[in-house]
């Protein structure tokens, strides 16, 4: 027994690494998961006392645990087994399918890359490009619902800026659960969404029973409680107007809803506007070829970043203008189902559309291009200075009658006309003749698209230069009114 035995030192190598590997994965991997699992829970409770809505522990488990629940679901099992069926396969091969489905969809959020990573970046981003407006009066929006309801924001997009600039301005009240496209399925962004508490969605190559897991994962994550965000427009706008609304996920959340059962939802509208939208070119393209394949230009987004940097060395407080954020008022589906049970997904969809237009805040650049618009300015044509000041004065009177929510520099009009005037020449769309301004030509259609989130809010027909669509003049003009008028 205790005979000396002689090992090749390569033996012996091996045998104090496989001990080593059994003593970590024994004894100090489990120390160490435990050690950090408690600074994570202790972190996580302090947040909880800040926020608003606190994190739901649905976001906080593991990854693999949320996979493995969301595949055994029993309504998940139920669309695997008519797969199979309908597709002549094995039971088990349509589960695997399922279970393959369920790791793409599902997140794997982490506090500490929410809260320490994502939201300076967000916030840094917000303000290296523009002067960002809350409207003040409509934080209390969240405050206002019971803190046991779901809260889903349903938003309008302008730009791919709406994902971190509501990120930031959501950061001390919630997180945020974004349903993300394809298009960020790509190293490192796919990691960096996943840790944020997004899910990616399938917009093409999709079966039923893809379908049938990703409804349940969003009925699942509403049901305990989890803050979602969504954009029902599906995409980018291309006129520069709100759109009409992609019911998908809206049906996923509505189709199994229980009043008398569940939590209430509240779907909370929130509209979004830019002074200057980074991806305007390529945005008014596609809206006249109607190609939605989007390419990331890396230079030209290079180019926008070292001139912004370049302001800053320089000290100018020139950015892209001002971008804004607006409630509109908040939708219980409980409420809602009771008062209207007849209704369907689509009349939820287009009352949370028209919400939204009817909050969309108004800004210098997009109420000066309405003005130009009105004016009948098109390419090469010029409009005096004070013409322009004069249509903007009527614009502004006008959105005040419905309520509409404005910010202008320093609550004026001269200041906004001055500002919007620059940042437009800047941006190349007008250029100074004198006192008086002209349109360059071929600009009428990027011109149109930042008149249409003001000419739509005032529910006008379009006008030559507008794109057609970014209005409906049939409805009903003082439905949504949003209360107050502010001006910062």
């Amino acid at each position: 027994m205790f005979q000396r035995v002689d090992l090749p030192l390569w033996l012996l190598i091996l045998i104090l690494l496989f001990a080593a590997v059994a003593f970590l994965s024994h004894f100090l991997f489990p120390s160490v998961r435990w050690f950090l699992r408690r600074r994570m829970e202790r972190a996580v409770e302090e947040l909880n006392k800040r926020l608003e809505r606190p994190i739901r522990p649905f976001n906080l488990m593991r990854r693999h645990d949320q996979v493995i629940r969301l595949a055994y679901d029993p309504q998940v099992m139920q669309a695997v087994a008519d797969y199979a069926r309908d597709q002549g396969i094995p039971l088990s091969v349509a589960h695997e399918k399922a279970r393959l489905y369920a790791r793409e969809i599902v997140p794997g959020f982490s506090t500490a890359t929410y809260f320490g990573f994502a939201i300076r970046v967000a916030r840094g981003l917000s303000r290296l490009f523009y002067k960002v407006h809350l409207n003040r009066g409509t934080v209390r929006t969240l405050r206002d619902i019971h803190p046991d309801s779901a809260v889903v924001f349903v938003m309008n997009h302008r730009s791919n800026m709406d994902y971190v600039l509501v990120t930031w301005l959501a950061a001390r009240r919630s997180t945020l659960s974004y349903a993300v496209g394809e298009w960020a399925r790509v190293w490192p962004l796919k990691a960096l969404i996943r840790a944020m508490g997004a899910y990616f969605i399938r917009r093409r190559y999709s079966t039923d029973l893809y379908r049938a897991v990703l409804a349940r994962y969003v009925q699942m994550s509403v049901q305990e409680g989890v803050t979602q965000a969504m954009f029902p427009e599906g995409g980018l706008s291309l006129t520069g107007a709100v759109g009409g609304a992609r019911k998908g996920l809206l049906t996923y959340i509505v189709r199994d809803f229980d009043p008398s059962k569940e939590k209430d939802v509240v779907f909370v509208p929130v509209a979004l506007n830019y002074d200057r939208v980074l991806e305007d070119e390529v945005l008014v393209k596609a809206g006249e070829t109607g190609d939605r394949r989007f390419r990331l230009r890396i230079f030209e987004a290079l180019g926008w970043l070292i001139w912004i940097l370049w302001q800053k060395l320089l000290r100018r407080t020139s950015t892209y203008g001002h971008a804004a954020v607006s409630f509109g008022e908040p939708l219980s589906l409980r409420a809602y189902l009771d008062e209207r049970p007849e209704n369907g997904t689509d009349t939820l969809a287009d009352e949370l559309m028209a919400r939204i237009r009817g909050a969309v805040p108004l800004l210098p650049v997009p109420l000066a291009a309405a003005s130009l618009v009105r004016l009948g300015v098109t390419g090469g044509a010029g409009v005096s200075r004070a013409d322009l000041a004069a249509q903007m004065r009527e614009l502004v009177e006008e959105a005040a009658a419905l309520g509409a929510q404005m910010h202008l520099v320093n609550g004026a009009i001269e200041p906004s006309v001055d500002f919007a005037t620059e940042a437009m020449a800047r941006h190349g769309l007008i250029r100074r003749d004198g006192d008086g301004l002209r349109l360059r030509p071929g600009e009428e259609a990027t011109l149109g698209y930042y008149a249409a989130s003001v000419l739509q809010r005032l529910e006008e027909k379009a006008l030559p230069g507008v794109p057609e669509g970014v209005s409906e003049p049939g409805a009903p003009r003082r439905e949504w009114v949003i209360p107050e008028v502010t001006g910062t």
